[in-house]
């Protein structure tokens, strides 16, 4: 299973947040500090705003601080929430042409089940779990082709 890249600059950006709890950063900061571009970050800041899981202060001294529902999140919940996607694989080509076993497939739905079983796995994993370890240790951002 793999995380859309949205998803994970959000938990990378709360998880940065969790471990800095009390101090304001920006979202230069938060990007310089995991390694993910600017106007990605600022999607996720807004995202994760909406959602009230940071504070957002705007102008000389802003900057973003996870609140308490930031750390209460389930990491299953808010993954699935992001996933956007209806099926983990495409089932119809670049031209637009259905598979021709779709009918029939039951795939599918097998591979629906896998991906709830993982978000299920994560479900009682909070973001304030996440936190305690170093922004240091943070894996870098995959680049994506």
């Amino acid at each position: 299973m793999k995380l859309s890249a949205f998803a994970d600059v959000c938990l990378r950006t709360l998880m940065l947040l969790g471990s800095q709890r009390g101090h304001q950063v920006t979202t230069r900061e938060i990007a310089e500090q995991i390694g993910v571009p600017y106007n990605h970050v600022a999607k996720a800041v807004l995202e994760l705003r909406n959602r009230q899981a940071l504070d957002v202060a705007r102008g000389r001294y802003g900057g973003s601080q996870i609140t308490e529902t930031g750390l209460q999140l389930s990491v299953g919940g808010l993954m699935r929430d992001l996933d956007d996607r209806d099926d983990v694989v495409d089932c119809v080509s670049e031209a637009g042409v259905p598979c021709p076993l779709i009918a029939h497939c039951r795939l599918r739905s097998a591979l629906r089940r896998a991906r709830e079983a993982f978000y299920a796995e994560l479900d009682s994993l909070l973001v304030a779990d996440l936190t305690t370890m170093s922004a240091k240790t943070l894996l870098p951002f995959p680049l994506v082709p």
